[in-house]
Formats: structure tokens, sequence, C-alpha cells
């Protein structure tokens, strides 16, 4: 299948999910998209089995798309550049110190919580799971999803500092996490004897320096080419060479492209160009409209990964369990925050910040990149649990646990 093809596919099935999601269905864009998604995955797997061709057709689509190369190389720069765009600089640097500890420390504490909770799960369901893949797991599956928190907080009714706590921490974790990761993924090919310190603190100073950088340095000088002229087009194309560009140059420098395109996000969106210039009206409206069309083609595309994990069958349990793992991992990193900077565990901001950490498809594409191993399929399997619960579940239930929440929260405080 050629890549004209691929792009054809996906785009003719993104436009039928969301026409059948706002015609018929009705819910939040994204989740009723990757619902309609796992659906059809589910009916294509049980077809599938009595030979239909039709069916054939989707699981030969998921087999051609590489999902963590396009994820991670193509789609998440620009996703990362539209959510920064828009993204009010001046309450992140208000609320920087939550943001920060809850995208650094919040991750490892969450990566060790989860991972030895797994790891006890396992041992009680006698699943053959290394201590060191559990935590390799804990941080892939720790860092919140930019792209899904992103999603779920434009119908979200949480308080605005909150709001701002959560998107904040989703945007920067993703480095902390994937330094993580692949540092764990080291240990574990290597001995766990052998713990890289060196190497380790030198790949956290090229992805996250580099990428704060890189991403300074695109943004600031799209943001004057911009400045500079008022004609749509030639904006649009400078705005889209930005996010290209970072992606090539952070790659040749191995920095994080996430981050990077965070910075120049932040650079563009939050300085006017001009009382008269039509660039601040039209690249939030531009971008909003991009990023809406990439994101129900990445949540297409995480859905029909599905078929191609006939092996879920067999993991379910332990799949279950994850979901229960991560969702207390959550709270204790939350905790964290709430001691920080509370001195005191707040039930509602609690309640709400544990309830909002959605993971999505970077978790995915960071497990699709271990090494093929019974390991994998495990983590592969309770990862796809964990994010299909997080999106759709935690997704559609937001509000009512934020309302119930608020609002007892509010009674109390007037009893």
């Amino acid at each position: 299948m050629d890549l004209l093809t691929i792009i054809t596919l996906l785009i003719i099935i993104s436009a039928g999910f969301s026409y059948l999601n706002e015609r018929f269905i009705k819910l939040p864009g994204s989740i009723g998209v990757i619902t309609i998604s796992v659906v059809v995955s589910v009916v294509v797997l049980i077809i599938g089995r009595i030979g239909d061709e039709k069916s054939n057709l989707i699981i030969t689509l998921a087999h051609n798309i590489d999902f963590s190369e396009v994820l991670l190389e193509v789609l998440l720069g620009f996703l990362l550049f539209a959510s920064a765009l828009h993204f009010d600089y001046q309450k992140l640097k208000a609320l920087r110190r939550p943001v920060f500890i809850l995208s650094t420390l919040g991750v490892l504490v969450s990566a060790a919580a989860f991972g030895g909770l797994m790891y006890g799960a396992a041992q009680l369901l006698d699943i053959k799971l290394p201590l060191i893949y559990c935590f390799i797991f804990g941080a892939l599956i720790s860092p919140t999803d930019p792209i899904a928190v992103g999603t779920i907080l434009k119908t979200s009714r949480i308080p605005p500092k909150l709001a701002t706590i959560i998107s904040g921490e989703s945007m920067f974790n993703d480095a902390v996490g994937l330094i993580l990761f692949v540092t764990l993924v080291g240990i574990a090919r290597n001995s766990v004897k052998e713990f890289p310190i060196v190497t380790t603190l030198q790949l956290f100073g090229t992805e996250v320096i580099g990428g704060i950088v890189i991403g300074l340095v695109m943004g600031f000088a799209g943001y004057w080419l911009i400045k500079s002229i008022k004609d749509y087009q030639t904006m649009f194309l400078i705005s889209l060479a930005v996010v290209l560009g970072i992606a090539e140059i952070a790659n040749r420098f191995h920095a994080s492209i996430p981050l990077a395109s965070v910075m120049a996000g932040l650079v563009v969106g939050n300085n006017s160009f001009g009382k008269d210039h039509p660039g601040d009206v039209f690249m939030e409206r531009i971008w909003q409209l991009l990023d809406n069309v990439l994101n129900t083609i990445l949540f297409v595309m995480i859905g029909l990964q599905l078929v191609l994990l006939p092996f879920m069958s067999h993991y379910w349990l332990i799949g279950l369990v994850s979901i229960l793992a991560i969702l207390m991992a959550r709270m204790a990193s939350v905790s964290l925050y709430a001691v920080f900077e509370l001195r005191k565990v707040n039930r509602t901001n609690l309640t709400i910040l544990t309830w909002a950490g959605l993971r999505g498809g970077i978790s995915i594409a960071m497990a699709l990149s271990l090494r093929p191993t019974v390991y994998r399929e495990i983590i592969l399997s309770c990862c796809y649990f964990i994010v299909i619960f997080s999106i759709i579940v935690q997704g559609l239930t937001l509000n009512r646990v934020v309302d119930k929440v608020v609002g007892a929260g509010e009674t109390k405080s007037a009893s």
C-alpha cells in the first residue's frame, strides 16, 4: 500500500467517523471518533476470523502505518505547536511551580508507584513480568498526554487554575518520561547493575536543553518573519516551515521535538504581531482548524491500531488491573503537588487532577518502540486498556466528576 493510498484512506475514514459522530452519536469530537474507531476495530477482528475482504483492508491499512514514527516525528510537533499557540503564557508563568513539580518529580513518583503496583499484580496473577519492565511501563504511561488533555479541556468545566496546571504539565512532562523510558530500556538491555548516570545526564541535556534552544530560536525566527508580512498564505507557510524545521533539526541533534514545538508555539502565540496586523486572528483560527483535523486523524489511528493486537484477549485481567494501578499512581504523584504547594491534601483538587490525567498516543508510540518480546505484548496490551479507558471513560465523565467534587466542596464550606 503506497503513501498516497494510506493518506487517502485515513482521511476518508476520519471524515466518515467524524460525520457519524456529529450527525448521530453526538459525543465530544475526539471521544466520539475514537469510540467509533474502537468499535469498528473490534468488529473487524471478529469478521476477520471468517475471512471477510473488507476487514482485511482495514487490517492492511493498520499494518502499513508506522504509528510510532508518524506520531513522534510528524503529527506530534504540529499538535503541540497548535496547543502552545493558544496557551496563555502569563497563566503558565503564575503557576510554574506546580507545573514544574508535576512534570518532573510527579512523573518519577508515578512511574515508581505504577511499576511497583504492576509488579505486585503480575506476581499475584502469575504473569512473568520482570521488575525493570514494570518500571519501563511506568515511565511510558506516567506522562499525561498533551493531545488527549487538550482535547478534553476544551469542553471541561475544570476551574481555570487547575486547567492551566493540567495543560502545562501535559506539555512539559513528555521529555522527562521519554528520558526515563530510554534510560530504563538501556538498563534492561544491558545490566541492572550498570546505571548509566553520565549517559542519562547527557541525554537530559541534549533532549531538554537542546529542545528549548531549538524551539526558542525557531519560534522567534518564525515570529519576526510573520510580523514583517501581511499575506495569509505566506504566514501559514512560514508557520508550517517552523514546525517541520523543528522536527528536522531536533532529529539531527537528538533533541526533544515535543519540547521544541511547545517552546516555539508559546513564542509565536504569546507575542502580538502588531495592532493592525492580521496575523494574530489568522494564526489562531488556522491552527485551531489544523489542530482539530489532525486530532481526528490521530484518534482514528489509535482506534484502528487495535486490529493489530489480537493478543489483547489474553491480558484482559492484568489490563483492568493496570487501569486501577495508573489511577493510584496518578493520585500519588498529584499528592506530591498538594504537599509542596498547599501543605495539605485538598480532596477536590486531588480528585480533579487525578481524573483529568489522561493518557494517549504518545504512550502507545513508546510501547510500540520496544523490541518484540512477550513483555512487549503485555505492556502494549495493558497500555491500550489504559489509553482507551482514559480517553473514553475519564473523558466522558470528567465534567460529572468536577461538578460532584466542586459541589461537595462548596456545600462543605457553606456548612
